[in-house]
């Protein structure tokens, strides 16, 4: 008989030791949480990530050798991966994050982050149910999708294979709803809400919420508000 997991499995990435062994310690601290492992680099993260099988990476963008998006890349690409990635950074509008976002990461948290915030967005991110830190995250993928020159027309014309009721769900997803929000919004159960923002990952192959949001404001679906 397998017995369920029931801790979320990390692994620590950040060439800091004092940075790695703290966020051990807070994170360990916590009844539904095990760190299984450390690594000192994006390489490192890449082997650790394939032999530790976690559920979460907790990956420092700026590493020297192979940085935190080139391992995010490279840990999230494959088709069956399943790892979830959650960068750290210490300033929220760095367009590092933004391409790591890119990449295939989940969501970000900064380096100033309480205990509290860390461990619930480890949660929050190994759940893959919702973007992490919305109003947060949500600015700053509106921030540097205004920078880009256009939308991009190769994205936008996969927009055509949703019906306009996951289109409409897309777009409430970008910015930052959650799927109760998005059931008050449409009068609709919160089950519903659930399918259709699965039909629209597998839709447009894409491996989460935070994905859902890049591709939205990157196609032009979604405009940064403000401008």
């Amino acid at each position: 008989m397998t017995i369920p997991r029931t801790s979320v499995r990390v692994l620590i990435a950040d060439d800091q030791m004092m940075v790695r062994q703290g966020l051990t310690v807070l994170l360990n601290a916590e009844p539904d949480i095990e760190v299984v492992g450390q690594a000192v680099d994006g390489l490192d993260a890449i082997a650790k990530s394939a032999d530790l099988a976690p559920d979460v990476v907790l990956m420092d963008i700026r590493m020297p050798g192979v940085g935190g998006i080139d391992a995010t890349r490279r840990i999230t690409g494959p088709a069956d991966a399943t790892v979830k990635v959650l960068v750290l950074t210490t300033f929220d509008l760095d367009e590092y994050v933004y391409e790591a976002l890119r990449a295939g990461a989940s969501g970000f948290l900064l380096k100033d982050a309480s205990a509290a915030e860390l461990a619930q967005a480890v949660r929050v991110v190994a759940a893959g149910d919702a973007l992490l830190a919305p109003n947060i995250t949500k600015r700053l993928i509106a921030e540097f999708s205004r920078m880009t020159a256009a939308p991009r027309t190769q994205l936008r014309d996969r927009v055509g294979d949703l019906t306009e009721r996951e289109t409409e769900v897309l777009s409430l997803v970008a910015q930052g709803l959650s799927n109760a929000e998005i059931a008050a919004s449409l009068v609709v159960a919160e089950q519903t809400v659930k399918t259709h923002v699965g039909r629209i990952l597998v839709k447009l192959g894409l491996r989460d919420r935070t994905q859902v949001a890049v591709f939205a404001y990157e196609t032009g679906l979604v405009r940064p508000t403000g401008y």
